[in-house]
């Protein structure tokens, strides 16, 4: 007979008592869903900013403006992709946004909305990590323009140095080049608006596994780690990870 082995620091309790206890959390967590949905609220009533700089991307079907990159709807989610000129591989941790995002483009369309990434490295060198990735979902230069320096994800070494730059809302920025996501307007005229960015722990909501982790009894795992991503591998360096066993398990 194979030995159930317990966490020695969490209570085992009778079912009654669980169900007791859940319907506790329960409530606690429609208080957060209820919040969640007040500030999705506010966060679609803010006020928008015309875009009247005019930005004009390399694509791989050749130079590109912002309202290009709607096709045919009137909202744009772009996720702000750190890969700067001369980098090896993409940011780790914009990769695992990424992973989550091919799936969901259909999705997303039936609801009015492109998706859109945009990095500062030249168009040849996103296109060399994107064939090595296997992703589908668009994704062009930023390179020679402001856009990036623009939306505040692309700093100098010496903002870095001197904790001058200005990364979310306000924050120093940690590196030269930074994560975001932005959303944006286009009218019936054509016109586009700047109405939203998110930046720091506000790019969790690209990271659908975070959702999932959180669930689970150990959670996100990045106590003790050097930092809360550290785990996090490009989607084909990861190790072989077999399902971990009992030591007295039959």
């Amino acid at each position: 007979m194979s030995t159930v082995i317990i966490h020695p620091n969490h209570p085992i309790v009778s079912q009654g008592q669980w169900l007791a206890e859940r319907k506790a959390l329960l409530a606690r967590e429609k208080e957060l869903t209820r919040l969640r949905d007040q500030i999705a609220r506010e966060r679609r009533a803010l006020p928008w900013v015309r875009m009247d700089k005019d930005y004009v991307f390399d694509t791989p079907q050749g130079p590109r403006r912002l309202a290009d990159f709607f096709d045919g709807r009137r909202q744009l989610v772009m996720q702000h992709f750190m890969l700067g000129e001369g980098w090896e591989q993409g940011c780790k941790s914009c990769s695992y946004m990424a992973d989550h995002t091919d799936p969901t483009l259909v999705h997303l369309a039936q609801r009015d909305t492109s998706f859109v990434a945009v990095s500062g490295a030249p168009l040849a060198e996103i296109e060399r990590f994107r064939k090595r990735m296997g992703w589908k979902f668009p994704w062009v230069s930023s390179h020679g323009t402001d856009f990036n320096r623009d939306f505040h994800v692309t700093f100098t070494a010496e903002e870095k140095e001197n904790d001058t730059g200005d990364y979310n809302f306000g924050s120093k920025p940690p590196g030269q080049e930074m994560p975001g996501v932005s959303v944006f307007w286009k009218d019936d005229t054509g016109e586009v608006f700047h109405t939203y960015s998110t930046y720091g722990r506000g790019v969790e909501v690209m990271m659908h596994t975070y959702n999932l982790l959180d669930l689970t009894p150990k959670g996100r795992d990045e106590d003790g780690l050097d930092f809360t991503m550290a785990w996090v591998r490009h989607h084909d360096r990861y190790e072989s990870a077999p399902a971990k066993r009992s030591c007295c398990a039959a």
